[in-house]
Parts: structure tokens; sequence; C-alpha cells
């Protein structure tokens, strides 16, 4: 059965909209990394997630994830069809449904899931990018590809056409396997064996091993949204800590995601709330905000120096002009 889950997404350090949406309601687990011109990419993840959360998690393991994602690929491209300032979005979708004793996936895109067992961490999916494919095709190696410049380039989305080619597949489940659902925010930022060794160090403490892991990929720039689902198999069923937003009943869940996704065009979005601030981060920023001053202050000095440079100079040349 499921025991512990955690989630976590944070807008990361470049991009001012997080365009990435998750569903954590067990045994139904998603994420969503939203692309598209101004906010398309954010309605398109949003659709994604409300759909799925709408339809429920239901049975039939592979076969109600692809049921589930062409419903949610339905709605994307519809919407993307009918309203010009969404034209062309889309997004990617990872989809983990748990029964029993297996768990079933379903995905496109270049968001990942991982099972962390036994001391090992593998990756369960396999991404639908450009990269992905000139590495399978031996046209570029793996270090190659961890800095190419267009690893953010994908083969295949969510709401791009009518349908949509699912890949699905379901893993045996076993009493202490950890999965982790992640968008590309975090596996470009952070290597796959840092990845491990954050979550190894807080396995006690799930949510602070996710934060850890957002603050890792800021540090290591931040340059896209950050978001991270996890879910534990457990002898005892301790998953019930839902966000109170999680909490309400669909419709009124609904309705709430309707207001952001339509009215907040212009508006940041805040950082969901289970990234909490903590004192080491906050130093974090001051430390930041200290260097920042130290640079100017050098910058200025820099300026002076030139400045008197040019001056001496100046005043050499009228002396040499005059004498």
């Amino acid at each position: 059965m499921i025991g512990r889950v955690a989630s976590v997404t944070d807008t990361g350090r470049k991009r001012r909209h997080n365009e990435d949406a998750y569903v954590m309601e067990p045994p139904l687990f998603a994420i969503a990394d939203g692309m598209g011109g101004a906010q398309a990419g954010e309605v398109a993840s949003r659709l994604a997630a409300a759909a799925l959360r709408e339809s429920g998690a239901g049975t039939g393991g592979a076969e109600r994830i692809v049921a589930l994602i062409q419903e949610a690929n339905r709605r994307v491209y519809d919407r993307s069809s009918t309203d010009p300032n969404t034209s062309g979005m889309g997004t990617t979708i990872t989809v983990a449904l748990v029964e029993d004793d297996r768990v079933a996936f379903g995905h496109v895109g270049d968001s990942r899931a991982y099972l962390i067992r036994d001391g090992r961490m593998e990756q369960l999916t396999e991404d639908h990018s450009l990269v992905n494919e000139l590495l399978k095709s031996g046209k570029l190696s793996q270090e190659e590809a961890e800095s190419h410049p267009q690893r953010s380039v994908i083969t295949r989305a969510l709401g791009t056409d009518p349908d949509v080619d699912v890949d699905t597949f379901s893993v045996p489940a076993q009493t202490g396997d950890l999965f982790l659902l992640c968008s590309d925010g975090l596996t470009d930022m952070v290597p796959e064996d840092a990845i491990f060794g954050v979550v190894e160090r807080n396995r006690d403490d799930i949510d602070a091993a996710l934060r850890a892991l957002v603050k890792a990929a800021n540090r290591s720039g931040g340059e896209d949204n950050i978001t991270v689902v996890a879910f534990e198999i457990s002898d005892v069923a301790v998953h019930d800590g839902r966000t109170e937003e999680q909490a309400l009943p669909p419709e009124l869940r609904q309705k709430v995601e309707d207001e952001e996704t339509l009215d907040e065009r212009d508006a940041v979005p805040v950082v969901d709330t289970a990234v909490v601030p903590t004192e080491e981060i906050q130093e974090e920023v001051a430390a930041e905000k200290r260097g920042r001053r130290r640079r100017l202050r050098r910058r200025l000095l820099a300026w002076l120096v030139l400045l008197l440079f040019i001056g001496a100079i100046a005043a050499l040349v009228v002396w040499r002009l005059v004498t």
C-alpha cells in the first residue's frame, strides 16, 4: 500500500511563471511541464492535471492510464484549437497509478519517473526528446547530451495533436520502494547521482528531501520550473497528509484552479506551500545580496580608476600642448 507522499513545486530563478503542474491524489500521481508562448504552457499543464483529477484514478492499470492521458490530451488540444491565445500549447505528462502490488505508468515528453530501491536509483521512463534520439543513434555522448543547447526540445507532447502516443509499462512494487516523478527543471540542473544522494540523506523526511532537491536545482542556476512528486510503498498507509486545497471537494478545487489559470495571466505565481523558506535559504539569499553589493562596489572602483587614468592622460596632453 501507499505510505508517505510528498510534493514540491518552485518557479526557479530564471522563469517568471510556473508552467509545471502536478497531481497527488493517491493512488494517482502525475506531473506535467507545460510549453507554449506567453502563459499558454501554464494553461496546458493545469488543464491536463485537472482532467486527471476529474476523471479519477479508477482501475485497469495501463489501460486506465492511457484513457486518462487521452482525455487530458483532448482537453488541451480543444483549448489550443479554439483559443488563439493558447494556440500551439502543449505539455509533458508522466502518470503513476498504484494498484495492489504494481505501479502502472504512462508517459509523454521528457518529465521523468525514477525508482529508488535497495540503495539504487533507476530511471523508469525514456525521454521523448531530440537529445535522447541523438544519444540512441550514437551521434551524441552522454557528456555532450548533458550540455547540449537543444536538450529541452521534445519530440512528443500532450495537446499538440488530436491523439497522442503514450508509453505505458508497469513495475512490481516492494515495501520500501520510493518513486519520484520530476520535471526537467530538476534533472537538467542536478545530476542523477546527486539527486539520489540528496534523497538518501533525507530518507526519513521525504518533504525535506524534496525541498533539498529544489534548493540544489536553484543553486545550479534554477533555469526552469522545478517540480517533484514522491510516494513510498509501505506496509502501513500514512499518506493522508494532503494540503487544504487537495482536501477540497473536486468541484471546488477545479473552480480554484480555473480562477488561477484564467485570471492570473500577469501575476507571478506563488511558490507551492510545500516549499517552506528555512533559515538556511534565507541566509543564502542574504549572502547573495551581499555578493551583489560587493560586485557593485568593485565596478564603481574600476570606473573611478579608469576616469582618473583618463584624466591624467588628458592633463598630460594639455601640458604637452602648452609647453
